[in-house]
């Protein structure tokens, strides 16, 4: 029962931070992209925090060193909303790649739009494989980093989907190195759960891939190869 109510309270807080945020973030639209993303990401530090407070469920990050002074793209596992709204903390100014339906949920998707994401139709993979590298290009010359979680949906605690190639291809065309990050979110938040766990969840960030030389086969194998090892660990952990 303590879980529950201790969850409830969380969503009730993120909720009403959204109600207040999401007005806000077109009352900023003239502002400059980088001006809007620090008052807008404040909902997702907000978020966290009040994670911790009320659930005592907080992170605990490896490999920053790892991380290039460049933009890069990031390529990570998928478990939970968590990861969306903590690697604003983690990882410096960023856009996701995302289902565009997420731009239609209200308030919560007038907000995230503002942020200039890359918001595809899945339905139609070559226009979405175009928009990506596309728009992707725009945001890495922005200085941006790219969110891209190449399973392409949450994954339940302990199973695996394909890696999708969008990320890997964006890395090929563009020459900006991929980083890609494992972590045991789904332990603590589950993908499609209610109840928030006590816990700290564990990000692992690897060393950087370069793409140069590469094509997105070579790309996205090893990113793969590296998070799913990675994953390994957790899971021997969890058993001990």
């Amino acid at each position: 029962m303590i879980l529950f109510l201790r969850s409830l309270w969380f969503y009730i807080g993120m909720i009403l931070a959204i109600l207040i945020f999401a007005p806000l973030s077109l009352l900023i639209l003239p502002l400059p992209y980088q001006q809007r993303y620090r008052i807008m990401t404040k909902w997702g530090r907000f978020v966290i925090w009040w994670l911790r407070k009320t659930c005592h469920l907080t992170y605990q990050v490896q490999g920053l060193e790892h991380l290039p002074t460049t933009a890069a793209i990031i390529l990570s596992k998928h478990q939970s909303a968590w990861e969306t709204i903590a690697f604003q903390e983690i990882f410096p100014n960023q856009v996701w790649l995302l289902k565009r339906e997420l731009l239609w949920i209200p308030l919560f998707g007038w907000a995230l739009a503002t942020l200039n994401p890359i918001a595809i139709n899945r339905r139609r993979i070559h226009q979405s494989m175009q928009q990506i590298i596309e728009q992707g290009k725009q945001r890495l010359a922005q200085g941006l980093w790219i969110v891209i979680f190449p399973e392409g949906t949450r994954v339940t605690w302990g199973q695996q989907q394909r890696y999708g190639i969008g990320g890997a291809l964006l890395a090929a065309q563009s020459g900006y190195p991929v980083v890609p990050v494992a972590h045991n979110s789904g332990q603590f938040w589950r993908s499609r759960g209610f109840i928030k766990r006590p816990g700290t969840i564990q990000v692992i960030i690897g060393p950087q891939l370069e793409s140069t030389g590469k094509n997105a086969k070579e790309i996205n194998f090893l990113a793969q190869n590296w998070i799913e090892e990675t994953m390994q660990r957790f899971f021997v952990s969890e058993s001990i």
